[in-house]
């Protein structure tokens, strides 16, 4: 039976969803520990590490301020790993949720979408989300969810059954530089913390990595139909996508307010593909009410 996607907390997201990348939050928890443990023993042993300080320092004041500098440093640096890992914790499960839900949402009419298109679908948390609005609805249509793994499809499935959708749900694997989709082919395409993740190989901030994301960028333009609407959030590189939705002159482009994830800044960008060819740039909002 499926569960309600109106109301979730931690455990019901952690339990249908799982975690990606478990091993980031493993390393940030184990060095949070880490520096704690450390900490305790500049506090219970501050006077042999002093004495040890007066080794390396001729002046007893000048030891004292090392000592009690290393100790203070070390004790921010747990706190300051401690955040990263609550922080990453809530970012790849709560706000993915309530992201998705937002990103839904800025989609004005979902009884008339036959097919939406979610890029990077990973564990299918927005995928999801699509597919529950599709079935609040009434609608007869279909969201596929695209992902460059086969395990990670068949999971995917496995969390749409659990919530009750498996029926308005389809995934494919497939390259997101390369859609495996006729032009013209959705009514809607989403992507929530993905995009960024294209062309890392070559480093996040190189000509080539933005050359790749641009090139995911416009994949979603050729396949999303002429007045479809897009839905992307992102990390870091959302300024890039919002100049190359404005060259590809795409309408209503609405950019939120900042949201922390990950440890770093990301907004979330909507926009409507032009039902005929459009001269100018696009205009550009910033409204979080997208």
């Amino acid at each position: 039976m499926g569960k309600s996607n109106s109301s979730r907390d931690w455990t019901q997201i952690y339990a249908i969803y799982g975690m990606d990348q478990w091993q980031t939050l493993l390393f940030l928890l184990c060095h949070a520990v880490l520096f704690s443990l450390l900490s305790i023993i500049f506090v219970f042993y501050f006077d042999s590490i002093f004495h040890f300080f007066q080794t390396l320092f001729p002046s007893p004041s000048a030891a004292r301020f090392a000592a009690g500098f290393s100790g203070a440093v070390t004790s921010i640096s747990s706190v300051c790993l401690f955040f990263a890992a609550a922080n990453f914790l809530y970012s790849a499960g709560p706000l993915h949720y309530e992201m998705a839900q937002r990103m839904v949402g800025s989609v004005y009419d979902w009884s008339s979408v036959k097919l939406a298109l979610d890029i990077g679908c990973g564990r299918g948390i927005l995928l999801n989300s699509v597919a529950t609005q599709l079935k609040k609805t009434g609608s007869s249509g279909r969201v596929v969810g695209l992902d460059r793994s086969k395990r990670t499809t068949l999971s995917t499935l496995r969390t749409a059954n659990v919530e009750g959708v498996g029926e308005y749900v389809t995934c494919k694997e497939g390259d997101v530089r390369s859609l495996p989709f006729e032009d013209n082919y959705f009514d809607v395409v989403v992507s929530a913390v993905f995009v960024h993740t294209v062309g890392k190989e070559y480093g996040h901030r190189t000509v080539e990595a933005a050359a790749e994301r641009m090139r995911v960028v416009g994949e979603m333009m050729r396949v999303l139909k002429p007045g479809g609407v897009g839905v992307v959030w992102d990390l870091l590189h959302v300024p890039e996508y919002v100049r190359r939705l404005q060259e590809l002159k795409m309408e209503d482009i609405r950019v939120s307010e900042r949201v922390t994830a990950f440890m770093v800044s990301s907004h979330m960008v909507s926009f409507r593909k032009p039902s005929q060819h459009v001269v100018g740039p696009g205009e550009v909002r910033l409204d979080w009410r997208c």
